[in-house]
């Protein structure tokens, strides 16, 4: 069995997180398959949303990974997650499906609470994950209310200054919220800091979208 992680953007904290969340899932005999491409995710950031170029990028690793034997994909970005979703058809053709990563997180969200604050540190990311939370709220039946929060100034900082920084934004949206969801694979080292610190649930992608991955190779008799 192979499953293909698929990145805009690594850093060592969130590649050994995802990994370590993908392994819990299915094992260490599992191959692992990562490909990136930090362009992706720079051009997102500098138009404000997906064009294009980056999303052939993207859908370029993509087919990658099916070519290189993948048995199931792994998107990783939040960013470009709808470019996933335009995928699915293919997906299912090609019998490899892409996973998202942050929409079985969303979903949870949605079972959690009516009122969702999506924390991001970019807009980009921020959009994306809020139309996927209304997304998967009409398909259950739900309506909720998100409450925005963009984390100013976070993006690039280390460890002990990025949770501070959350701590700080997480503060003005916790008592108008049920549930906290980080919008970012790379926050989640902050996801049971914050949960402890106002007392509500807080949801991170990374063990969703390795749940998300097992299912989808249970579907199709590998597991």
């Amino acid at each position: 069995m192979k499953v293909g992680l698929v990145y805009t953007i690594t850093t060592p904290e969130l590649t050994e997180l995802v990994e370590r969340e993908v392994r819990s899932s299915l094992g260490y005999e599992a191959e692992l398959y990562s490909l990136q491409d930090s362009s992706v995710l720079d051009e997102v950031r500098e138009t404000g949303y997906v064009t294009a170029a980056p999303a052939a990028r993207l859908i370029g690793m993509y087919m990658k990974a099916v070519e290189e034997g993948c048995d199931a994909i792994l998107n990783l970005c939040s960013s470009v997650g709808e470019v996933a979703d335009c995928m699915q058809d293919a997906a299912r053709y090609l019998g490899v499906p892409i996973v998202r990563v942050d929409e079985e997180m969303c979903r949870e969200a949605v079972r959690k609470g009516n009122r969702i604050a999506v924390m991001a540190t970019l807009p980009t990311t921020l959009e994306p994950t809020k139309n996927t939370v209304k997304r998967v709220a009409r398909e259950m039946g739900r309506h909720v209310e998100i409450v925005d929060c963009l984390v100013d100034g976070a993006f690039g900082l280390n460890q002990e200054q990025f949770r501070a920084r959350m701590a700080e934004a997480a503060g003005t949206v916790a008592d108008k919220a049920d549930v906290i969801l980080l919008a970012q694979g790379s926050m989640a080292y902050c996801e049971e800091y914050l949960a402890d610190l106002f007392g509500k649930p807080v949801l991170s992608s990374p063990r969703f979208g390795a749940k998300a991955l097992k299912e989808a190779l249970k579907v199709k008799g590998l597991i």
